[in-house]
């Protein structure tokens, strides 16, 4: 996947001025030879697995450019993706971050996501995701979204490292949410670019329904709702993300999941302390009022499952 995936930023319109890789620990070769066969690729070799958000803090830390590019491994952009998010970037300066329109690798008849959307009880999904990707999403003008998924999406990098990058006690899963909510926090905007195009393959490496993604994306969807929620949302919303960790340690427990659904929730109340503490730091940079973030919010209990659920009847 990695070499298809730097094969397709070969083929950019728009060449990237630097393209880094961070090899990650891997221990499958799957980073041998990359700077013979691409030779504009610089590799980070770290040596071991720091996780997602470290490793690309770690990458975008060496770079001297005004944006960063965010790309997964599994992630294949098309030919004209970094341009098209780069003129969006140039016609759109009221924004900050910019989201692909990413469709899934085994049936691009299908949407993976268009953004990322956060659920007032503290849940997030790809916006659109398994919905039909003909005519009437891919004509889709550019709009506001709540975030990007961090698989392919483009970032100011001084914005990036002045608000500290992604948390790396997420380890990977929920971080690219996160920095989406504080970034938001802070008066920054995220727009979807419907004409950057990327086919996402989506958990290649961790695997969709393991127990290591499952653990990762329940302890930090507790720390995000806990760390950057404004006050007033929190106390409103509280009950609901209450509710929505009980209903996900029953669902997964009768998935056969119940041991990672625990630790997960058991860790995420265990550094609560920790996230606190944070939450002191992110909302003294508060620039947005509680209701206009509201407005932002998908609101209703039941609303992501319903949504799921008109996907799946399709």
């Amino acid at each position: 996947m990695l070499r298809a995936c730097l094969d397709a930023l070969a083929g950019q319109t728009r060449r990237a001025d630097a393209i880094v890789v961070v090899d990650n620990g891997s221990t499958d070769g799957s980073a041998d030879g990359l700077e013979a066969t691409h030779p504009d690729v610089r590799v980070q070799r770290l040596g071991a697995n720091v996780g997602f958000a470290a490793a690309n803090n770690r990458a975008i830390a060496s770079l001297g450019t005004t944006w960063v590019a965010l790309l997964n491994p599994d992630a294949f952009p098309e030919p004209d993706w970094l341009a098209a998010l780069l003129r969006a970037a140039e016609s759109h300066p009221e924004f900050s971050l910019f989201a692909s329109r990413l469709l899934r690798a085994d049936d691009p008849s299908r949407l993976d996501g268009t953004g990322d959307v956060y659920y007032a009880s503290g849940l997030a999904a790809r916006r659109d995701h398994g919905q039909d990707a003909g005519p009437a999403t891919a004509t889709r003008a550019p709009e506001e979204v709540f975030g990007p998924c961090a698989a392919a999406a483009l970032v100011p990098v001084e914005v990036f490292r002045a608000h500290g990058g992604f948390d790396e006690s997420y380890f990977c899963y929920f971080e690219d949410v996160d920095l989406a909510f504080r970034l938001r926090l802070a008066g920054h905007r995220c727009l979807y670019v419907p004409d950057a195009v990327a086919r996402h393959v989506g958990s290649a490496s961790a695997g969709l329904r393991s127990d290591f993604t499952l653990y990762h994306g329940h302890r930090n969807l507790v720390w995000t709702f806990f760390k950057d929620m404004p006050l007033g949302l929190l106390v409103l919303y509280l009950p609901q993300h209450v509710l929505l960790n009980l209903v996900s340690l029953a669902y997964f427990a009768s998935r056969g999941q119940g041991r990672a659904i625990a630790r997960a929730k058991w860790d995420a109340l265990r550094g609560l302390p920790r996230i606190l503490r944070e939450r002191r730091r992110v909302q003294r940079t508060r620039t947005v009022g509680a209701w206009a973030l509201r407005s932002l919010l998908r609101r209703g209990l039941l609303r992501p499952y319903r949504e799921r659920l008109r996907v799946g009847a399709r």
